[in-house]
This record gives structure tokens, C-alpha cells and sequence, in this order.
């Protein structure tokens, strides 16, 4: 069911995605049984695989800027080419996060924009009040979690930059003394993908707990 609903979700966002409109595609979204919640799960969901993915495509650069370093001999060039084509590949995969995230964020403010207003429509004095504290506490995970998205992702930049800078001067000096004279810029790139991956980690397990919360009905 679950399997269906992402499609179902997936399909639909090309159409109205395309058009520019969220606003529509989640009304109809609405009227097939699918609600903001229920998007934004998945969203969260769909950001957190992709962050897995990154974490993957910048481990395996750095285990070819590794071999590089640690050249033994052997085909540069093919060595190179790997790196490069890994680079292209982290680049890709960390697009697609900050794309995901994007789209977290927006259909948050959908959800809690008309959560809010639904508030208004009580006349249960009880049931408003618990639905005002249910709106403040899944504001202020998702709050935390979106901190860990952005933080995360803020963290890519430096190191797609730094693996360009190695590609690119790998690109014109590949031999044994450019292997050399990039030692120092891996020692900050490794440093770097290990922060990035541990901020990864965190944002997961924050979203891993807001999901746990969403579907608990808390």
C-alpha cells in the first residue's frame, strides 16, 4: 500500500510539478485520499534515501582520491577517469538532496499553514487545545530536523569544491609528483566527507524520528 501511495504521489508531482503549481497537485492529491501528511512522509522518506545515496557517492570518492594518493602503479588515467566519473556522480546525488529537501520544507508549510487555520473551525474548546499542542510539538521536530537537513547540506559544497579542485588539477598533471603535491588538500578532504557523513547520519536519525511521530499520530 505504502509501495502504491509513493507512486501514486510520484506520478502526479510530474504533472503538476512541471506546471509550477503545488498548490494544485495537492489538492487533487486530497481528492484521490492523500493528504499533506501523508506527502510529507514520504518526502522526508525520498530525502533521507537520497542522503544514504550521497553519503555512498562521497565515500567512494574518497576512497579513489585514496588510491591515487597511495599510488603503486599502474594505469593513471583509468584511475582518474574513476575519480572523475565519482565526482560527477556526488555532484548529481547531492542535487538530488537539496531538491528533496526543498520540497520537505514546502509541503511542511502547506501542512502546518492549514493545520493552523483549521484550529479556527473548533468548537470544542478540548479538542482545539490538543490539536494546537499536536501542531506545536510536530513543528518543533520537524524544526529539528529540517536544522539537520540544511546543516547537512551546507556541508556538500565544500567538499564537491574540493573534489573539483582535485579532479581539475589531476586533470593536466597526472603523475607521480601530482600525487604528491595533492596530499595536503586530501587530508582536508577526508576530514571534511567524515563531517559531512556524520552530519548525514544525524539528519537520518532525526528523520527517522519525525517519521516515527507522524505515524504514531503524535
Amino acid at each position: 500500500m505504502k509501495k502504491q501511495t509513493r507512486l501514486c504521489t510520484a506520478l502526479l508531482a510530474v504533472t503538476f510539478l512541471l506546471s509550477g503549481c503545488e498548490s494544485v497537485y495537492y489538492s487533487t492529491m486530497e481528492k484521490v485520499g492523500i493528504h499533506k501528511r501523508d506527502i510529507l512522509i514520504d518526502r522526508v522518506e525520498e530525502t533521507k534515501e537520497s542522503q544514504e545515496e550521497s553519503q555512498e557517492e562521497f565515500q567512494s570518492a574518497l576512497e579513489r582520491v585514496t588510491t591515487l594518493i597511495d599510488f603503486q602503479g599502474g594505469d593513471l588515467q583509468e584511475t582518474y577517469n574513476a575519480l572523475n566519473s565519482d565526482h560527477q556522480s556526488s555532484l548529481s546525488a547531492a542535487n538530488e538532496v537539496s531538491a528533496n529537501i526543498d520540497k520537505v520544507e514546502d509541503v511542511a508549510t502547506a501542512l502546518f499553514e492549514e493545520w493552523a487555520e483549521e484550529l479556527t473551525q473548533y468548537k470544542s474548546a478540548s479538542l482545539k487545545r490538543q490539536s494546537s499542542q499536536k501542531l506545536t510539538n510536530t513543528q518543533r521536530q520537524f524544526d529539528t530536523m529540517l536544522r539537520s537537513m540544511r546543516k547537512s547540506e551546507s556541508k556538500m559544497e565544500p567538499v564537491l569544491s574540493s573534489l573539483n579542485d582535485n579532479v581539475l588539477y589531476l586533470k593536466h598533471n597526472l603523475n607521480a609528483q601530482a600525487m604528491s603535491e595533492i596530499k595536503g588538500e586530501f587530508t582536508n578532504l577526508k576530514r571534511d566527507i567524515q563531517q559531512l557523513v556524520d552530519d548525514m547520519n544525524t539528519s537520518i536519525a532525526d528523520s527517522n524520528k519525525f517519521i516515527e511521530q507522524m505515524n504514531s499520530g503524535n
